[in-house]
Parts: structure tokens; C-alpha cells; sequence
């Protein structure tokens, strides 16, 4: 069994012994029904930036360092905002922007920690500063190693088993792995998403022929909170009272695998009942833009402190 297969039933475990998360099936039907009368979009389509308007081997290098420093960990008391010629912005599309600012002008992101904050310079210091930075660091030594851009290293790999495993192997940052019960649970998200990412784009800009099908979903902030706003996800009253009220929920704890857990299950029982007509990460998407609308998120995404998502 390859990582990819290991992932996608390490966490089918947490689900048959969750008890401070239930999925409620009638709910997952309604949205079901949705996607059915609707687009499912590629979420990077609907990026303001004309971030897709670029070449292909510009758009993988980009993404290459966006996931590695940006793509997770936004929140904060108060949360990490930036000023725009189009507004205030927070959350990914906040460090999507800042960072193809840079990019379109200097795609050399060798910096020191000074010029690095300066870049992402906000209200207040963007959460898991730290962490970026090395990211940082260990994305730049990997193309010093290699002598080659991220494209050129990548641009051979159509199959996502491939992709992901080049990605994981060489990138200690990306790993995301918890135990429940004694039992190793494989999430993954940061590496799924560079993985869906390059792959969705070749095959948009490329026509190449990929498969991205063996990807399982992002165990994140935003789609549980998608999810339980629609119903499809229920916490106990105990997880529920946390929650509601932004208590940090421990990075590894029961109650947070229980929440990645049982996300990554309602995307594959939408993917099942759709009869496979999309991409679990498709699907993914689909949900993720529907959190975009904040008018319809009603409940509050859970606090984990967290550099996986």
C-alpha cells in the first residue's frame, strides 16, 4: 500500500469511534442535491488576481511557495488583516496577494526573517511566524540541492500518487500526522492541496492528462465549519460550548481528529452518492467556496494552533 491508499483509510477509524462528532446523512443529502444543480469549480478560478492568467511554470512556482509559507493559520485575537487598493483582507486570498506582489516582480524568495516580516507585514504578526520562515528556508535548500525551479522538478509527475510522494518525501513541513487510540491517522492537507493544485492547473493550461482522483480532501478550518453551518456535521454539546466560543482546541487532540476525521468522510460520501462524477477534491472546492460567503457561516470555524492547515 502507497502513502496515498495508507491515507485514505487511516481515518476511517476515528469516524466508527468518534464521540464528539456525528454526521447527520439527511443534511449531507440537501447538499448532495445542491451540488447536483450547480458548477463545481476549481477554487483557484475564483481568485481576484488573474492568478490563472499566468504560464504554467509560473503559476506551479508560485504555488509552490504559497503552500509552503502561506496556506494555513490565519486566526488570531485580533486576527492577522492587511490593507489593500482593494480593501481590508484577511485569510488566504490576504497572503495569496502579498506574496504574488512579490512574485510578479521577484520570484527569488531567498529573504532574511526582517525582509520576511516586512513581507507579510500585517495589523498584527501573522500567526506561526516561525514556522513559515523555516518553511521557508527548507523550500529554498531543496531548490539550491536540485539546481532546478519547482516546475522543472515536478513537471513529469501527472499521476497524484506520484506527486504527492515527491512532494512528502522532500519536504519535512508538509507531514501532518496525529494518533487516536493508539492508532496513526494520516491527514495530509497542505500536501493534498499543493498535489490538487498543480495537477488541476496542467491539466487547465496544459490539457495534460493527470489524475488526481486517489485525493482524499482537506481536513481544515474552514470545510468542517462549512459543514456543521449546513448540518451535515454535529459536535457535542461539550466540543459545540468550545467552539461557539473560541476556546483553542488542542493541535493532536481527540476532539480536533474527530473533526478532520469525520470531514474527510462526508467528502467521500458525497463522492460516493455523485457516483464519482467529481473529484473528492472537487467536491472539496465546491464546499470551501460556499464558506467564502460569510453571511451564511452562522457558527464559528474551531481555534487549533496549528501549522497543517
Amino acid at each position: 500500500m502507497n502513502l496515498i491508499d495508507y491515507l485514505n483509510n487511516s481515518y476511517k477509524f476515528v469516524c466508527d469511534n468518534s464521540e464528539n462528532v456525528k454526521i447527520n446523512y439527511s443534511k449531507i443529502d440537501e447538499m448532495i442535491d445542491q451540488i447536483r444543480n450547480s458548477s463545481v469549480t476549481y477554487w483557484l478560478d475564483s481568485n481576484p488576481y488573474g492568478l490563472m492568467d499566468m504560464d504554467v511554470e509560473s503559476i506551479a512556482n508560485f504555488l509552490f511557495i504559497y503552500h509552503a509559507i502561506g496556506d494555513y493559520c490565519f486566526w488570531g485575537d485580533p486576527k492577522w488583516e492587511i490593507q489593500t487598493d482593494l480593501g481590508t483582507m484577511d485569510g488566504s486570498y490576504a497572503i495569496m496577494y502579498l506574496i504574488l506582489n512579490r512574485f510578479k516582480s521577484n520570484n527569488n524568495f531567498e529573504m532574511s526573517p526582517d525582509e520576511f516580516k516586512e513581507l507579510l507585514k500585517g495589523n498584527v504578526t501573522i500567526p506561526l511566524f516561525e514556522d513559515r520562515y523555516s518553511n521557508l528556508v527548507e523550500m529554498n535548500n531543496l531548490l539550491k540541492r536540485s539546481g532546478k525551479s519547482f516546475y522543472e522538478l515536478i513537471k513529469d509527475l501527472n499521476v497524484d500518487s506520484q506527486l504527492f510522494e515527491f512532494i512528502v518525501s522532500n519536504l519535512d513541513y508538509f507531514k501532518d500526522v496525529s494518533t487516536y487510540d493508539g492508532e496513526e491517522v494520516l491527514f495530509y492537507k497542505r500536501a493534498q492541496l499543493l498535489t490538487s493544485d498543480i495537477l488541476h492547473v496542467r491539466e487547465k493550461k496544459e490539457k495534460a492528462a493527470v489524475d488526481y482522483s486517489h485525493l482524499i480532501g482537506c481536513a481544515d478550518y474552514k470545510i468542517p465549519q462549512v459543514m456543521r453551518c449546513y448540518g451535515m456535521l454535529e459536535f457535542s454539546d461539550s466540543l459545540s460550548n468550545k467552539v461557539d466560543n473560541k476556546v483553542e482546541i488542542e493541535d493532536g487532540s481527540i476532539e480536533e481528529i474527530e473533526i478532520r476525521a469525520n470531514t474527510l468522510k462526508v467528502i467521500d460520501y458525497i463522492y460516493k452518492k455523485l457516483d464519482k462524477k467529481y473529484s473528492r477534491m472537487d467536491i472539496n472546492d465546491f464546499i470551501w467556496l460556499l464558506g467564502q460567503d460569510k453571511s451564511k457561516m452562522t457558527k464559528p470555524y474551531h481555534r487549533t494552533l496549528t501549522k497543517h492547515y
